[in-house]
């Protein structure tokens, strides 16, 4: 491998990396433009697993508006990414793959409490796999395709 391709590599690798930081930061935020932006005309996202649906990028940004909308907090930690470029002749391709793991914990709306401002600690927590699939576009890398993976998750009546 050439020193050029090493570093188109490296530079591949950092761009998906923040692609798929970008995709945490727009559902924690409820930026659904954003979200949208993020994926190609033709992405799709499969949430299935963890009782969603599966559509087009712009049916799920409406989907995950109105359901996101029962939680006042949201954090997802995207980890443990493992990032593969295909090759093309030895030289990185214009397609990658991203298997990372998820925890999310949020906070349900709800009654607020006496304390200052009201609940903030989780309680409802879920965690699992994404698969991204990613391809190379004018625009820079943008999302194919999202499928969910849930492996468990753990509801707190009143974030007990």
């Amino acid at each position: 491998m050439t020193q050029r391709a090493e570093h188109s590599t490296v530079m591949d690798r950092l761009a998906l990396d923040d692609l798929i930081t970008g995709y945490a930061i727009a559902v924690d935020d409820g930026d659904w433009p954003g979200y949208r932006d993020l994926f190609t005309p033709d992405g799709r996202a499969d949430y299935r697993s963890a009782g969603g649906i599966e559509g087009g990028a712009e049916e799920i940004a409406s989907w995950l508006g109105e359901m996101l909308g029962n939680f006042t907090m949201r954090q997802h930690l995207i980890v443990n990414r493992r990032i593969t470029l295909a090759r093309r002749d030895g030289a990185p391709g214009d397609t990658a793959t991203v298997q990372a793991d998820y925890l999310n914990p949020m906070r349900l709306a709800g009654p607020e409490t006496e304390d200052e401002g009201g609940p903030t600690a989780p309680n409802y927590t879920c965690a699992g796999r994404y698969e991204f699939t990613a391809r190379r576009t004018a625009d820079g890398w943008r999302l194919t395709g999202v499928v969910v993976h849930e492996k468990w998750r753990e509801v707190w009546p009143g974030g007990e």
